[in-house]
């Protein structure tokens, strides 16, 4: 049996990228955007607090990727998703105050939130949805007294959303 060597050529360099995706995927360095598992989002007090908190968690291997500053919101995405970020007071109010979110990709931002609020109220909880915290990005958040001091956010997949800044060491 003949193989062209073209054909063996191209099979191993896709197993080679292939190996070097799944590591990178297995240490929390995916270079790509999928799979985009949503976020978990924490709120510092001050714009020093978070770039604190960011170099810290850096001290422990997990580094900022990105930077993704909108509407008066100081943003670090770290590589394992987690962000670290700084909002203004008006924005937290709208919120209810809450330091956390966890975020969650929908295809309908609006839709997928008002489907949770409404899941909420049906087990007896308070949930209303606010569309205007961050006008800029096409993200929902749910503010629910089920979670303390948390809030849910659905937004689009990281490919709908504004490129953000790479960060460079």
């Amino acid at each position: 049996m003949y193989i062209h060597l073209w054909l063996l050529i191209a099979i191993g360099l896709l197993i080679v990228v292939f190996g070097i995706w799944t590591f990178l995927l297995a240490t929390g360095k995916n270079p790509l955007p999928f799979p985009d598992p949503g976020s978990r989002i924490y709120t510092a007090a001050s714009p020093e607090g978070k770039d604190a908190m960011v170099e810290l968690l850096s001290h422990h291997g997990i580094n900022e990727r990105f930077q993704a500053d909108s509407s008066g919101i100081r943003r670090s995405i770290m590589w394992d998703g987690t962000i670290i970020n700084h909002a203004p007071p008006e924005v937290l109010e709208k919120l209810g105050g809450a330091v956390a979110s966890i975020g969650l990709v929908a295809t309908d931002p609006v839709e997928s939130a008002n489907h949770a609020a409404e899941f909420l109220r049906s087990r007896g909880f308070e949930a209303k949805v606010v569309l205007d915290a961050e006008p800029a990005l096409p993200i929902a958040f749910v503010v629910t007294n089920a979670m303390a001091g948390t809030v849910l956010n659905f937004r689009k997949h990281m490919i709908h959303m504004p490129s953000p800044n790479p960060v460079s060491r």
